[in-house]
């Protein structure tokens, strides 16, 4: 383990804390001029969370000791989830400890203690929030699967760092499964944010809501880390879209003036890609409940055709 790699370790992390506040906001920022509103400031999520960290957290009487855990739980699993996609440099000391397949099962870990704490103190909102959040997890989670298999044959590693290797720093060459496999990464994605057309991270109807009901009883300290931990998310799906499908910038091991470089790089891509989210918001409509699982097995059916691709073109 060299100094390097604890330094592009330590820097991605670092990245990640206060990278991802600042994406919300550029998202936000965006949606709200595309519709011809009062855009918030681009620092808005940094008031928000400092104001929360300051605020007394205030926790119903029947709540167990899971209810105050989870949002230690959730913010603990996005930054792993975090720590080990590379946003800056394959050389990280974490990746061999997790794969692909790992990354998954944070995102369910954070997933199910959400949904426990949620039905923990039995309110009417939070068992709601909960079995629609579990309903969506059930069925995206196979769908991100099978796109990040997808680039696994291609790499033929489930490894995030030795897919970006072979994608990015070897020889040119054209994937067709990957456009198949990006366009059901983009609906996953959604779905797994909370973004239109799946949810609306703005709304609090009760028909409508999903990952506001869950984090509807939480306040303060509590409420402020489960709104980092949504903002860590969406950082960590747009990396790790970032590193399937544009992973070019990101430094190789043993390259100290290219990890300079990968940040400004990195910036650059998260700010087009925020803007293609805010537009894809705003161009799409809100979706019922009972049409979310057509929308995710649509997801999960175009990655298995990424799959196939693979198959019948020979590759791995």
């Amino acid at each position: 383990m060299s100094l390097l790699g604890l330094f592009s370790q330590l820097m991605a992390i670092v990245a990640a804390l206060l990278l991802a506040p600042l994406l919300t906001g550029w998202v936000n920022q965006w949606r709200a001029r595309l519709q011809n509103k009062s855009a918030p400031g681009l620092l808005q999520p940094y008031r928000v969370l400092r104001k929360l960290f300051h605020k007394e957290s205030v926790v119903a009487e029947q709540a167990s000791s899971l209810f105050r855990m989870v949002p230690y739980i959730s913010f603990g699993c996005m930054v792993l989830a975090c720590a080990i996609v590379p946003t800056l440099s394959t050389d990280l000391p974490l990746s061999p400890a997790a794969d692909a397949i790992a990354l998954v099962g944070l995102f369910a870990l954070a997933r199910v203690f959400a949904s426990l704490a949620a039905m923990d103190i039995g309110t009417a909102f939070g068992g709601l929030g909960a079995r629609r959040d579990m309903l969506v997890g059930f069925l995206a989670e196979p769908a991100l699967l099978m796109v990040l298999f997808c680039a696994s044959m291609i790499s033929k590693s489930t490894s995030l760092t030795t897919i970006v290797e072979t994608l990015a720093h070897r020889e040119l060459a054209i994937y067709p499964s990957l456009l198949v496999a990006g366009v059901a990464f983009t609906m996953v994605s959604l779905a797994e944010n909370a973004r239109v057309p799946v949810d609306n991270p703005e709304t609090h109807l009760e028909l409508t809501m999903i990952h506001e009901a869950l984090i509807l009883e939480y306040s303060g300290r509590h409420l402020a880390l489960l709104e980092w931990a949504a903002s860590l998310k969406l950082f960590a799906y747009s990396c790790i879209g970032l590193a399937l499908f544009f992973p070019w910038g990101v430094a190789e091991a043993d390259a100290p003036l290219a990890l300079i470089m990968a940040l400004p790089a990195l910036v650059g891509k998260l700010a087009i890609g925020g803007m293609l989210l805010a537009l894809v918001e705003t161009f799409s409509a809100k979706m019922r409940i009972f049409r979310v699982p057509e929308f995710l097995a649509t997801a999960f059916l175009l990655a298995v055709i990424g799959l196939l691709v693979n198959i019948l073109l020979g590759v791995g």
